[in-house]
Order: structure tokens, then C-alpha cells, then sequence
């Protein structure tokens, strides 16, 4: 058992480090990842370049669910996590996130 004040230090240091996000003002709730978005963007663009896939168009749930990302760490990644790790990949220009008939997917440059 921690003290507040000791937690709120490792709940900083979480944050600092980009690990933890605030979810609300008073920071009495917070999201803690294992990886941050631009770890899992550099995770998922590693993937798309070994297997030749730049100009292609996936649907999340081909990413994350898809037989052919099985064996790889970001296969099973949360709907949150995998938008945020495609805005980082966006905001590279290695990706753009793109809305399709039945949902969201994502064409990688």
C-alpha cells in the first residue's frame, strides 16, 4: 500500500513518460498503456513494410483480427489504441485513416 502522494508521483512519471493519459479533469481516471500509439504505430508500419503492403487499404478488423496479423504483437490491439496508433502513422504521412461503407480503414504510403 502507497501513500496518495507516492502514487500520484508514479501516476506523473507514468504520464510523463507517456504511458498514462488523464481521461478527466479532476485526474481520478486514467488509461495506462502497455505501449504508447507511436510504439504501436512503428509495431504496425514494420509489419506493412516486411510484407510489402505499403498502398494497400485494410479495415481495422483486418489489422487486429485479420488471419494474417496473427502472430504479430499489435493482433488483438483495443479499437482506441490501433485509431491512436494510425493518427501517430497519420501525422507521418505513413498512413491515412479512411472511412469506408461498413467503417473505418486505413491505406498505408
Amino acid at each position: 500500500k502507497l501513500p496518495l502522494e507516492s502514487i500520484q508521483v508514479v501516476l506523473e512519471e507514468l504520464r510523463k513518460n507517456g504511458n498514462l493519459e488523464w481521461l478527466d479533469k479532476n485526474k481520478t481516471s486514467f488509461l495506462i498503456m502497455w505501449r504508447r500509439p507511436e510504439e504501436w504505430g512503428k509495431l504496425i508500419y514494420q509489419w506493412v513494410l516486411k510484407n510489402g503492403l505499403t498502398n494497400s487499404v485494410f479495415t481495422l478488423y483486418e489489422l487486429v483480427s485479420g488471419d494474417d496479423t496473427g502472430n504479430e504483437e499489435f493482433h488483438g490491439l483495443d479499437e482506441t489504441m490501433l485509431l491512436r496508433a494510425l493518427q501517430a502513422l497519420q501525422q507521418e504521412h505513413k498512413a491515412e485513416i479512411i472511412t469506408l461503407d461498413d467503417g473505418r480503414g486505413v491505406k498505408f504510403f
